[in-house]
């Protein structure tokens, strides 16, 4: 009897499009699947920004539970926002194949960009970047899946808003009035897609290998590695991003403090064979220039924040 493979995923346009994606390339391989939707935390309480709720995983945190409880046998995630350390007996089974990485701001005008301004986002990143290029522009909170910020954006009065380039592409949403952000270093991760399954389940999880993409998750590896020794979790301004260049690897990032005037960078690359704790070395190298001090200086700040 063949097995059904339950894919869990958000019940976002754009988390189904992932799970979507997912399913379609396991029964291509001659797979029985299912899709379960459900809604997280995160989702659910839109009236807070991210960093307030305190922990790090709010929108993976009920498809973990799903996992462990065994509703679903496997779980698609934007990996950029997937916890750097993954809850006891869930394993990374695939890393899909990487989209756009650029961050781009959907405008309803550009003139504001010379004045004053108001963008909208609810990244801590984004947000230190904006203030870091644009001192004077207001910034103000973002939340809600990809077509609640795009109605939000059209129904205030703010200038612009900040979105991930590969979430509107993949449904379709990415309007004419837009700039390419090829100046903001993206999340960790951005763009890609992971799954992930029980490691007890060796049936999802070698199913899951052919869907595996090595270059992508050779440079979302060394992004997080970077992110874990830094301790960003999702409460720092970081940003980090690994690209193959030929037989090498050319990573640049940064730290950011939450008003965007201090920046903590480091920019390098290294052969492909020798990427192993590459990430580990460049955060320690920002750590060293500042980032302790700095990243305690966050910490308070969203602390208090929060408080």
């Amino acid at each position: 009897m063949s097995r059904v493979i339950r894919i869990g995923t958000r019940d976002s346009e754009l988390a189904l499009w992932q799970a979507n994606s997912v399913k379609n390339a396991l029964e291509k391989l001659g797979h029985d699947t299912k899709l379960v939707p459900v809604k997280s935390q995160g989702d659910l309480v839109l009236d807070k920004p991210l960093y307030e709720f305190g922990v790090t995983g709010i929108f993976t945190k009920t498809l973990d539970v799903a996992m462990i409880t065994g509703e679903i046998d496997i779980a698609v995630h934007s990996m950029k926002d997937v916890p750097t350390a993954l809850p006891k007996g869930i394993v990374e089974a695939a890393v899909l194949k990487r989209a756009n990485t650029q961050d781009i701001l959907i405008h309803k005008g550009t003139d504001f960009l010379n004045d004053e301004g108001i963008v909208a986002t609810g990244s801590l990143r984004r947000q230190a970047q904006w203030l870091h290029k644009y001192s004077n522009h207001e910034i103000v909170d973002l939340r809600g899946n990809v077509n609640t910020r795009l109605q939000k954006l059209q129904d205030n009065n703010w200038n612009g808003a900040i979105f991930a380039a590969a979430g509107l592409e993949r449904i379709n949403l990415k309007p004419d009035s837009f700039i390419d952000l090829n100046w903001m270093i993206p999340a960790p991760a951005q763009g890609a897609m992971l799954v992930v399954a029980k490691e007890e389940d060796d049936f999802c999880r070698k199913a899951l290998t052919a869907l595996n993409h090595e270059q992508t998750q050779i440079c979302v590896h060394i992004e997080r590695e970077f992110l874990r020794v830094l301790e960003g979790g999702c409460t720092a301004p970081i940003g980090a991003l690994a690209t193959f260049e030929g037989d090498k690897i050319y990573f640049k990032a940064a730290l950011f403090s939450l008003d965007g005037q201090q920046r903590i960078g480091v920019e390098k690359q290294l052969p492909v064979s020798d990427h192993k704790g590459f990430g580990r070395a460049c955060a320690e190298e920002v750590l060293e220039a500042g980032g302790k001090e700095l990243m305690r200086k966050i910490k308070k700040e969203v602390s208090n924040t929060k408080g």
